[in-house]
């Protein structure tokens, strides 16, 4: 087995109503002046507005910074920054999808030690530690609640830096189910397939463990049958419940075991022709899953077993045509070709995948060259 070394260090609140303990839970953090970051979406939807009610009845000033996009990038971040410094908080609180609980993560690194977002591209590279965060996700999406990295885009470039550090980790994480209801049909299904996409590259990196399998093969068994559900009926908190879960545990298997190509080459999909990364992984992930078979088919199986499903002789296709079913369920299962994409940009996007850091954790070695294979199958 591969060895590995796990220190827990986010508390994780889950259940219906818990949004109303936060408040009571940055008290026991000992908070006195906190940051709230979350975007306009967030605002109107009214979760801001209950936060701050939350956090004053605690005695806990609050200012909110909400002037970010969907996919946060330095300049963005910088702003934040800009923002904040003359409050002199002592906390950051990310209340939204992954979009706001990145976007605080990475106001938090330079809040606390300075300079651009870009000095801290890979992990460990935080000098001091950062500010105690709580995270309230209100998408089953990203996971980012139960990792120590801030995925950034670099606005000139457009490239993603995954920005870690131990202290980049929140001290609590509040799962909500209630509060993912709100999400557009469109929304919780680009989310939902972010949280599946998670699940499955996880179960076959390089760097997978037992530990991380354990994440990766509890999501796959929440999020697979609890996906189509939640998109026909958004009201049923069990069916929000175990979505927000399953996406949680492929969060927290990511912080083990990293991802692969299909984040490799969904990436530049979305920086060039800001497709919404969870459909740029419909596209995407079943072509990879393919691709990958001559490395991880016994993986691929032992993923299908994991949700009782016995696989027909080639896992690996069994798997990603269930995947084309779910984004199919979901409307998203296009070609890339229906997103906008031109086959004379194919050479361009392959060579900018294989740069992607993501990429170097897939079990099948992936360059400019096997990129462009996935995406010529996805076209």
């Amino acid at each position: 087995m591969v060895s590995f070394d796990c220190q827990p260090r986010t508390r994780v609140v889950f259940g219906e109503g818990t949004v109303r303990r936060l408040g009571e839970l940055g008290r026991d953090l000992g908070l006195r002046r906190a940051l709230l970051v979350a975007d306009t979406g967030i605002r109107d939807a009214g979760y801001v507005d209950e936060a701050i009610g939350q956090l004053r009845t605690a005695s806990i000033d609050t200012m909110v910074f909400d002037a970010f996009g969907q996919n946060p990038d330095s300049v963005m971040v910088e702003a934040g920054r800009a923002f904040a410094a003359p409050l002199r908080v002592d906390s950051i609180i990310g209340v939204g999808g992954g979009s706001s609980l990145d976007c605080a993560k990475a106001i938090n690194f330079l809040l606390t030690n300075g300079g651009v977002i870009s000095d801290y591209r890979g992990y460990g590279k935080a000098s001091r530690p950062l500010l105690p965060m709580i995270a309230v996700p209100t998408t089953a999406g990203t996971g980012s609640e139960a990792q120590s990295y801030a995925v950034i885009s670099d606005a000139a470039t457009h490239m993603k830096m995954a920005c870690g550090d131990p202290s980049a980790a929140v001290r609590i994480a509040i799962l909500d189910p209630e509060l993912t209801r709100t999400a557009p049909a469109r929304v919780t299904a680009a989310a939902g397939f972010d949280a599946i996409a998670h699940a499955v590259e996880t179960a076959v990196t390089t760097r997978r463990t037992s530990l991380s399998q354990m994440y990766s093969h509890h999501a796959w068994r929440l999020l697979a049958p609890a996906f189509k559900r939640v998109l026909e009926a958004p009201a049923d908190v069990e069916t929000r419940s175990a979505m927000q879960l399953g996406a949680y545990f492929a969060g927290a298997a990511i912080e083990q075991s990293m991802l692969g190509a299909a984040h490799a080459c969904a990436n530049p999909l979305t920086a060039r022709y800001d497709i919404t990364h969870g459909l740029a992984l419909a596209m995407i992930l079943p072509h990879v899953v393919r691709w990958n078979a001559v490395v991880a088919m016994d993986q691929y199986a032992a993923l299908l077993r994991s949700a009782g499903r016995a696989a027909n002789g080639n896992a690996a296709q069994d798997l990603a045509l269930e995947l084309e079913a779910l984004a199919a369920t979901a409307g998203i299962g296009k070609r890339l070709r229906d997103g906008g994409v031109q086959e004379e940009a194919l050479p361009e996007l392959a060579a900018q995948a294989a740069q992607q850091w993501t990429g170097t954790f897939n079990p099948r070695p992936l360059d400019a060259a096997g990129a462009l294979e996935i995406y010529r199958a996805a076209f």
